[in-house]
């Protein structure tokens, strides 16, 4: 360990106290040894930690409030307007601070998963024995890891930069950012290699198969073909490669649940695509179930809940019943409308723990980051798209979320513009809370039109919104090590 730093170590130095406690204390996912990159099981080990980096509470990765937080510029979130919310309010505000710390969950998580990842790739070769077909797998997984992180890394703050090795150089201190689109030819190569050696069947609960890897890449490519890339030619590679996984749902053990709405954010229904389970114990669990979605009249924090127009907006229907609490119990008894709470507002449902004590500020619930009903929305905006109408197929996967939601089919012979707006706005309803909006309105461009006529009684912008505000500042401490970014 003395003589491999993390690229995590590398990117954080000024965050030294909180950086070297986790390296003394915790050093999973860290680069192993030469030793553990000769077996299977020293692959294996390394693999667990790149997991492992996406799933530290407060520290790194998802199953903090951080990626709901960052996405507070969308229409479909907001924060209390007082107490003690300021760095969540940043990014409603459109003013967001180097040194906002809620970015550094998802930009540690990240990194520390590429690094770990990236030893994986660079090293598989080195492995004596074992069965090639695991081995390839393990690498396979990695890639999908890694790919997904740059892309999480690029959509928010756009030019990052691109780790070439998991081991130390002193050149990396200078290391520059890369454009968004050398980023994107990481993640294509990535998911390419992913997509050949991940198996069918997922190897346990929480890992991709391959129909997660051809999932992401169909969202991808729905990406690129918006800003900054708008490669249009995107649409059709989004459409087919979604159209994959739906033409072979069976097979990867997708389809929508019936079962009831707020069941699918426990976890574990065949509408996982891909989904971080936490581990059981208080350093993988998650953190924004529970008491962060709760008015403070509830004993809650109030660190996030929707905008009232999208709320008023919404189509009525057992989802809307499902998404959103309306209702709210004070501790005498006394039940009060969300127009009665302290910040005059609804509250998310389905991030609510269904079950038991539900006022707790950790609790075991997944952090589902792909399900099927993105695969089927991705298909039916992608090829309205790329053909420029929208063929029966379109109708049937968009129609099918709708159904479930309680509401009727969208009308036959909708323009393919006109169709394409009616599932990105099916997008936002279905995915509300879920961090999906803010990265549609950014790659369509319109943050701006998303922002301009919000309801009194939410936060407004600071100032006009230009293209600039799309993409996050590098954090502040290592942006003080390295001036390059």
């Amino acid at each position: 360990m003395t003589t491999r730093y993390t690229i995590y170590l590398l990117l954080c130095l000024t965050l030294a106290a909180g950086c070297n406690k986790e390296l003394t204390e915790s050093p999973k996912g860290l680069v192993a040894g030469d030793d553990a990159l000769t077996s299977q099981a020293g692959l294996e080990s390394v693999l667990t930690g790149a997991y492992g980096s996406l799933m530290v509470p407060w520290t790194s990765g998802f199953t903090t409030v951080s990626q709901i937080a960052m996405t507070m510029g969308a229409d479909d979130l907001t924060t209390h307007p007082g107490s003690n919310k300021e760095e969540f309010r940043e990014f409603d505000l459109f003013k967001v601070s180097s040194l906002n710390s809620r970015m550094n969950p998802i930009w540690l998580g990240c990194y520390k998963t590429i690094q770990s990842t990236t030893n994986i790739i660079n090293n598989y070769n080195k492995v004596l024995g074992g069965n090639q077909d695991t081995i390839h797998a393990i690498v396979g997984e990695a890639s999908y890891l890694r790919a997904l992180s740059y892309y999480w890394l690029t959509r928010l703050w756009g030019e990052v930069p691109i780790i070439p090795s998991e081991k130390y150089n002193s050149e990396y201190l200078n290391l520059k950012k890369s454009t968004p689109a050398e980023v994107y030819a990481v993640i294509e190569a990535d998911l390419a290699r992913a997509e050949e050696w991940v198996p069918n069947a997922r190897r346990s609960s929480g890992r991709p198969n391959k129909g997660s890897v051809k999932a992401l890449l169909a969202d991808v490519y729905l990406t690129e073909a918006g800003w900054p890339l708008k490669d249009q030619s995107k649409y059709a590679l989004a459409a087919a490669k979604a159209k994959e996984v739906i033409d072979n749902k069976s097979t990867y053990g997708f389809d929508l649940y019936t079962g009831g709405f707020l069941k699918i954010f426990a976890g574990g229904t065949v509408e996982d695509v891909f989904t971080l389970f936490t581990r059981g114990s208080w350093i993988t669990y998650n953190s924004f179930y529970g008491l962060s979605t709760m008015p403070e009249d509830e004993g809650g924090w109030s660190d996030f809940f929707p905008e009232l127009n999208f709320f008023n907006n919404f189509p009525a229907g057992t989802r809307k019943d499902a998404t959103f609490s309306t209702q709210f119990t004070l501790s005498n008894g006394t039940t009060i409308s969300w127009e009665e709470t302290s910040t005059h507002h609804p509250y998310y449902k389905k991030f609510t723990i269904q079950s038991g004590k539900k006022d707790v500020y950790m609790s075991n619930n997944p952090v589902i980051m792909m399900r099927y009903a993105h695969v089927l929305l991705i298909y039916a905006e992608a090829q309205a798209r790329a053909t420029g109408t929208a063929g029966s197929e379109a109708y049937t996967a968009v129609n099918a979320v709708r159904q479930r939601a309680g509401l009727t089919d969208l009308p036959a012979g909708l323009s393919g513009a006109d169709f394409a707006t009616a599932v990105v706005n099916e997008r936002a309803w279905e995915f509300a809370g879920e961090w999906n909006r803010w990265f549609d309105l950014v790659r369509l461009e319109q943050v701006e039109a998303a922002n301009a006529n919000k309801a009194a009684g939410d936060l407004q912008p600071d100032g006009a919104i230009t293209k600039a505000n799309y993409w996050m500042p590098i954090p502040g401490a290592d942006a003080v090590v390295n001036p390059n970014l």
